[in-house]
């Protein structure tokens, strides 16, 4: 069977609905396009584990700021279909603006207190666009499952504990977070990098990973992990740091101790490109205690 692409909202929902006759499960995976290998772990993924997969792809106007790279974001219609077309999807959703925004919304999802940190304060405005859309992206498909990559872990947080407080039909599933061989999270706007900036914009990982180390081995307090990362990112030229936080894995509020599962989170540039990067952390201290109780 090959995928079928449509662009307006009835046409889909025409399609997913015979499709899903008869009890088929309907797999979401929703993207802003210019798919890669990340893409491509939750699309084999969501294969796996549905009868019917649809790929959404739309950059989604709303969730960028006056500042950002709305017109710049890569897109490439082509390449995506026979993306998918090769990992066996069924359906490709790429609507017009006009189609998800006929009208001026009026109605929109106030993101929780998870919206707070990290990404927050530096995009205002932008978790609430992302909720909105994504509301709007599973009224279209009616999935029963959705898929997220950890890469955007807030997101996918935010979207998880949505479907909670609406008791939206749809179990959210995570994807870890795919990697160049450097340990660079795969993304779309690692394409805007230049190749001298490409060659250092590993450092956001290595210096997680330098955090987690310290936490790993069993120190406690935040800002000491925090410090030995940011001394990691300190020696690129080419990087600036937006921010590094270590947050609770649930509420992704800052943590004063570090005694049990953490993530730690980071944003910087370089030259004029966002990269955001996250670690899982257990502590030292966590996990002798477990052993303790266990032994």
């Amino acid at each position: 069977m090959s995928t079928e692409t449509f662009d307006r909202i009835a046409t889909i929902r025409e399609f997913l609905r015979a499709a899903g006759a008869g009890g088929r499960s309907i797999g979401l995976v929703p993207t802003m396009g210019a798919l890669h290998d990340g893409h491509g772990t939750l699309i084999e993924k969501a294969r796996k584990e549905c009868d019917v997969v649809v790929v959404s792809i739309y950059v989604n106007p709303t969730q960028f700021g006056p500042d950002e790279d709305h017109e710049r974001y890569p897109r490439q219609a082509a390449d995506d279909e026979v993306y998918c077309e090769v990992r066996g999807v069924d359906a490709i959703f790429a609507p017009s603006d006009d189609q998800m925004y006929p009208e001026p919304l009026e109605t929109s999802v106030r993101p929780g207190i998870e919206a707070r940190r990290l990404c927050g304060p530096f995009r205002p405005g932008h978790f609430e666009a992302v909720l909105t859309v994504v509301l709007k992206l599973f009224a279209i498909t009616g999935p029963d499952r959705a898929y997220f990559g950890d890469k955007d872990f807030q997101q996918r947080i935010l979207v998880a504990r949505m479907v909670r407080d609406l008791d939206l039909p749809v179990e959210i599933v995570s994807c870890p977070i795919a990697r160049e061989s450097d340990g660079l999270a795969i993304s779309s706007r690692n394409r805007y990098l230049k190749p001298e900036e490409r060659e250092v914009a590993s450092v956001l990982n290595r210096a997680l990973r330098v955090a987690r180390q310290r936490m790993a081995d069993g120190e406690s307090d935040p800002a000491v992990a925090i410090e030995a990362a940011r001394t990691v990112i300190d020696l690129v030229p080419q990087a600036r740091i937006e921010y590094l936080e270590v947050v609770d894995p649930e509420r992704l509020q800052p943590v004063g101790t570090v005694s049990g599962p953490v993530r730690i989170a980071g944003a910087i540039w370089i030259g004029e490109t966002r990269l955001i990067d996250n670690l899982e952390c257990d502590s030292k201290r966590k996990r002798r205690r477990k052993k303790k109780a266990e032994g």
